[in-house]
């Protein structure tokens, strides 16, 4: 009788493999980066941008649209929260839901104006909306604080009842806290991509034509995919104001846009962990090269262009590739 021969790892079994590693290394964050450099602070920057970058990807790699105004919703959902702490009351959790509906709901809003926009017609009305949002926060100076940005507010203690979670001094508690609501955030998106509707955005991305002669209402799924992507993208955003205990209005510049693009791209636009895997390239190569010299961008910029010419489905899809070979 002939024995089996050992086997790679079933497809199956590599999403739990490479959901452990990732989960691994998030949680021992705090005993390996200080060996490497880091800090805390910049961890819970990675993960703001992987959130900002994994909510456009909701938009861009599984529904296929292109948008280059996300930086509206990140740069609202920052002025959303900071202006809740200033001017409303001093708790975390209030400015985190303020900041997200604010963004969230403009978001579903101009996304009922641009629907029926496709290719670059949709994105440059998209940069459009951007950059009101920008010159409004820019010029609004009794209420943003104009180009000085909005300060004077701090994030919270969030008092659980049974014990106090003390965040605004204690960074290491603080990047836990970003982890969880991280974890939460894309355990959602998972579950909305999973679903029935996230096939039918992945079937409008790879045929919208074939989809529409289905009897599929493509308008309002593209509606609802930018609408779920600009309340996540405003999450994002809310904890960046937490984190800088600041919101100001280059958040809503069109080159916060291109940094979540550029995030996206380069760790794999059509993958479920690309964006984490980008946003950890992006801001170590921000940290460390602008310590170096104030050119960092230069470098950041080569470093773009050498993914999209040598791994054009980015690092995280050019790892999946050679796992499927």
């Amino acid at each position: 009788m002939s024995t089996p021969l050992a086997t790679a790892p079933s497809p199956a079994a590599r999403p739990w493999r490479q959901l452990l590693i990732i989960w691994a290394l998030l949680l021992t964050v705090p005993l390996w980066l200080p060996l490497l450099g880091g800090y805390t602070a910049m961890a819970g920057r990675v993960l703001v941008f992987a959130l900002a970058a994994m909510s456009f990807n909701m938009l861009l790699g599984f529904t296929g649209v292109m948008s280059f105004g996300h930086a509206a919703y990140f740069g609202l959902g920052a002025y959303g929260a900071g202006l809740c702490l200033k001017f409303v009351a001093a708790s975390t959790p209030l400015a985190m839901l303020a900041g997200t509906l604010l963004g969230g709901i403009a978001g579903t809003l101009f996304g009922l104006l641009l629907v029926r926009r496709r290719g670059v017609y949709f994105a440059m009305v998209t940069i459009a909306f951007g950059q009101v949002c920008f010159y409004i926060a820019y010029k609004w100076d009794d209420l943003t604080g104009g180009y000085d940005g909005l300060r004077g507010f701090a994030r919270a203690p969030i008092d659980l009842g049974f014990a106090t979670l003390d965040i605004a001094n204690n960074g290491t508690l603080f990047y836990f806290f970003i982890l969880l609501v991280f974890g939460l955030a894309v355990g959602l998106q998972a579950l909305v991509l999973g679903s029935p509707f996230g096939r039918t955005l992945l079937a409008i991305r790879e045929n919208e034509r074939r989809a529409r002669f289905l009897g599929l209402p493509v308008e309002r799924h593209i509606w609802l995919s930018f609408s779920i992507s600009c309340f996540f993208t405003a999450l994002a955003g809310s904890l960046y104001a937490l984190l800088n205990n600041f919101a100001d209005p280059l958040g809503l510049n069109y080159i916060m846009s291109g940094n979540i693009v550029m995030i996206t791209v380069m760790g794999g636009m059509r993958t479920f962990w690309g964006p984490l895997v980008g946003a950890v390239l992006f801001v170590m190569l921000q940290d460390y090269v602008s310590s170096m010299t104030t050119n960092w961008m230069f470098f950041v910029g080569m470093t773009f262009v050498l993914v999209v010419l040598f791994f054009p489905r980015g690092l995280m899809g050019m790892l999946k590739r050679k796992a499927e070979a």
